[in-house]
């Protein structure tokens, strides 16, 4: 697959900039695999979609407040987002810039950068525990009054770059109508690095971390259906799936031709080009059933990205 083929003009003002007032008040596009048929809703609807025996499985993770402002030892700005821990206590891996202007070596503030890891990232080692700010996506600059509403109400163990937005639709009231079990997947570079080479094949992922509890595991094993609340979700429930440990680094690498071994439906927003979440979902519905359906998005004109809008591919 051309990586050309992953892309599509989006209308900027579509970009939301802040979400919804109410998080289940997000539209809702569903579509039925099978039958062709599109549905508008509501998320609050969400439950009624849900098919009779369907687990719905989500990924707890919480956002870091990683993005820390910094200055250079000569007093010019820096700024350091922190992906994830590496080991020894202190010790991360994250992007850094102006990356042409920091040496190893060099203080900033509380980090210390120790080695270049290419491609802006750094081996850095850090004082103390991560206060910096959540660190929203470059295409969100509208300042974002209430910092949880970049994470999910259900956000437990702390480790992600970034939020698995598909949960930010969720309130705690509609969680508890749904069958509801529970994976961690720490969400890192791999899941909002852009796709740079030619041929989507030829992108590498580096992978990201993992768990799953051990009732969880069966739990999803054994239920009717499975309904992924985001990729990443389906990254865990797919990789387990495989034989993969219940505690690990998710390579799974989800592009059109996969075969999808437990995930039965997947609810999530709408995601940037030439971006692997993309190609997962085109992977799920088909390619040129998700190009109708974002240009069908786009016409009905549902907010898109992090803050925007959701879609259940059933």
């Amino acid at each position: 697959m051309k990586t050309s083929e992953l892309d599509y003009a989006l209308p900027p003002e579509l970009i939301a900039q802040e979400p919804a007032a109410r998080r289940d008040e997000s539209r809702l596009l569903v579509y039925e695999r099978g039958t062709g048929a599109v549905r508008h809703r509501r998320f609050t609807d969400l439950p009624v979609e849900v098919a009779p025996g369907e687990l719905v499985v989500i990924n707890d993770t919480r956002v870091v407040p990683a993005r820390l402002r910094l200055q250079r030892p000569g007093g010019g700005a820096a700024e350091v987002l922190l992906l994830e821990p590496l080991g020894p206590a202190g010790v991360w891996e994250g992007l850094a810039r102006p990356s042409a202007r920091l040496r190893a070596g060099q203080r900033l503030g509380p980090v210390e950068l120790l080695e270049p890891l290419g491609a802006g990232r750094w081996r850095l080692r850090l004082d103390d525990e991560p206060v910096g700010e959540i660190p929203l996506p470059p295409y969100i600059r509208t300042p974002l009054a209430d910092p949880s509403r970049y994470q999910t109400v259900y956000a437990g163990e702390p480790g992600s770059a970034a939020a698995p937005t598909a949960g930010l639709h969720f309130t705690s009231e509609l969680l508890a109508r749904l069958p509801v079990e529970r994976v961690t997947l720490h969400v890192g570079l791999d899941t909002f690095r852009p796709v740079a080479v030619e041929e989507l094949a030829d992108h590498r992922l580096r992978g990201e971390r993992y768990e799953v509890q051990e009732a969880a595991r069966e739990r999803i094993r054994a239920a009717e259906r499975v309904l992924a609340v985001g990729t990443t979700t389906v990254r865990v429930v797919e990789s387990l799936a495989r034989g993969a440990p219940s505690r690990g680094r998710s390579k799974l690498f989800v592009t059109p031709g996969f075969e999808f071994r437990r995930v039965d439906s997947l609810l999530t927003n709408f995601h940037l080009p030439r971006s692997t979440l993309l190609a997962l979902v085109m992977a799920f519905a088909g390619v040129e059933e998700t190009r109708e359906l974002y240009r069908l998005a786009i016409g009905e004109r549902y907010r898109f990205y992090s803050f925007g809008d959701a879609m259940l591919i059933r």
